[in-house]
């Protein structure tokens, strides 16, 4: 039985709409000026990607990108997350602008705004250009003055047409997962480094919104986190500590920052690493944002690890619970939580869910149908969280499913597919999954009007 999800909870203009990222999709790595990104690096370097997979091809969406438009439009989505690569727009990082890339994505742009849909676009979605990591990479004050710059550029273009921007997606990775466990590009193992990118990409995301603010006067600013909720593995003091710091490292440092309360004194301690301040900064990574975006995917639950890297604490994993082919367990309350703790905690007016999704092992069955039922639960499950958080106050306006498309799922390769949409990557057929038309249906039935989908 599908799960019931209240849709009276959902304002009448909520935006109903999916999302991607550029070199998860676009393909096309060596065409029309576009310059290699820290991705292109490193998911060729053999080993650091499963199935030493890249994004050289991918969904080949800047070739197609007319077909995954009429998808979006098939779902009957309203709304479509996307980022800009900042390899095809300032090739170097700084310096000369590439016509070429800025007239793609005013192409897609325009399509968009005349399918009825409304672009939201995230100006840095992890691909940052090689060069400016041969430089130093987020380690470097100057890449937060380079990402502002390289705001101002496309804001100028598209601001006429696009209102909705998100400076960052996912600060949390770039820095912990790039520079400190180096799973992802750049593939640093260097706590100095991760807390110096850390800095350098919540002071990026300051100037970037001043940047943008200049250049297209009246947009609607906001930033993309990552978190989960946390909870200690046991009663002891030490699980319960050692919950607290991991509630700081994957939640308030990159929150309390950004509301202006600074990056939190317990986390500074606990890092030991000075911070590259300067006067004025702190105010400036606090700049009044317009709305805020959740990522969730996960809770965690956590155990002391004194023996362990920072912050010293380990995810205990949960028997008997139920799974994604992440191997993530699957808890639709802890959206609700954490909807509503950014309402409570931090103030936060507007907000959106700008990721929330799936993997699942998916198999074309032979009349050509992908029935993909854990997919389409989780969906239904965490929709209804969306509508409970609603009725509880938070100010949601709006649901962005990861992902439209199966895609180039980073250092995870080709092999997890979280789309609403089936690929077939050497051909590059597209099929709506069950997932997909379970969507369409709900996004119709608030439309219609109907209590209950």
């Amino acid at each position: 039985m599908p799960e019931s999800i209240d849709l009276t909870a959902f304002p009448h203009d909520f935006a109903w709409g999916t999302a991607t990222s550029a070199y998860q999709i676009e393909g096309a790595v060596t065409e029309d000026g576009r310059a290699p990104s820290i991705w292109d690096t490193f998911s060729h370097t053999p080993g650091k990607v499963a199935g030493d997979d890249h994004g050289d091809v991918a969904c080949d969406h800047y070739h197609r990108w007319p077909e995954d438009i009429a998808l979006m439009r098939r779902l009957g989505t309203d709304a479509y997350r996307m980022s800009i690569a900042w390899p095809r727009v300032v090739p170097g990082g700084d310096g000369p602008v590439n016509a070429k890339g800025l007239d793609f994505y005013d192409r897609v742009v325009d399509a968009l705004l005349a399918a009825g849909i409304t672009p939201s676009v995230t100006v840095y979605h992890w691909d940052l250009p090689q060069t400016l990591q041969d430089r130093g990479g987020w380690t470097e004050r100057d890449t937060a003055e380079h990402l502002a710059a390289y705001a101002s550029v496309v804001a100028a273009r598209l601001g006429d047409r696009v209102s909705q921007w998100a400076t960052l997606n996912e600060p949390l990775c770039s820095a912990w997962i790039g520079h400190l466990e180096g799973r992802m590009a750049p593939g640093l193992t260097d706590l100095t480094a991760a807390v110096r990118a850390s800095y350098h990409l919540l002071l990026g995301h300051g100037l970037a919104t001043q940047a943008i603010r200049a250049a297209a006067p009246g947009a609607q600013i906001g930033l993309v986190t990552n978190h989960s909720t946390i909870e200690p593995a046991s009663c002891r003091p030490e699980d319960i500590a050692a919950a607290a710091r991991m509630d700081g490292h994957t939640n308030r440092w990159w929150l309390d920052p950004v509301y202006g309360r600074g990056f939190p004194a317990d986390m500074r301690e606990l890092y030991g690493i000075e911070l590259p301040e300067r006067s004025n900064d702190l105010a400036t990574i606090a700049a009044p944002l317009d709305w805020h975006g959740l990522n969730y995917y996960f809770p965690a639950t956590i155990a002391d690890d004194p023996d362990g890297p920072v912050p010293y604490a380990r995810e205990i994993r949960l028997p008997d619970v139920t799974r994604t082919g992440m191997d993530w367990q699957i808890d639709a309350d802890g959206l609700e939580a954490l909807l509503l703790r950014l309402t409570d905690d931090y103030g936060v007016r507007r907000l959106y869910v700008t990721e929330n999704g799936s993997a699942f092992p998916d198999r074309v069955d032979p009349d050509g149908a992908v029935d993909d039922p854990g997919r389409t639960r989780y969906l239904e499950q965490h929709l209804a969280a969306c509508a409970r958080a609603l009725r509880k106050g938070a100010p949601l306006a709006g649901y962005y499913a990861w992902s439209l498309l199966d895609n180039f799922e980073w250092a995870y390769g080709y092999d997890k597919r979280f789309g609403l949409v089936h690929v077939d990557y050497p051909t590059q057929r597209r099929t709506v999954k069950a997932s997909g038309h379970r969507y369409a249906d709900i996004i119709r039935a608030h439309r219609q009007g109907t209590t209950v989908a």
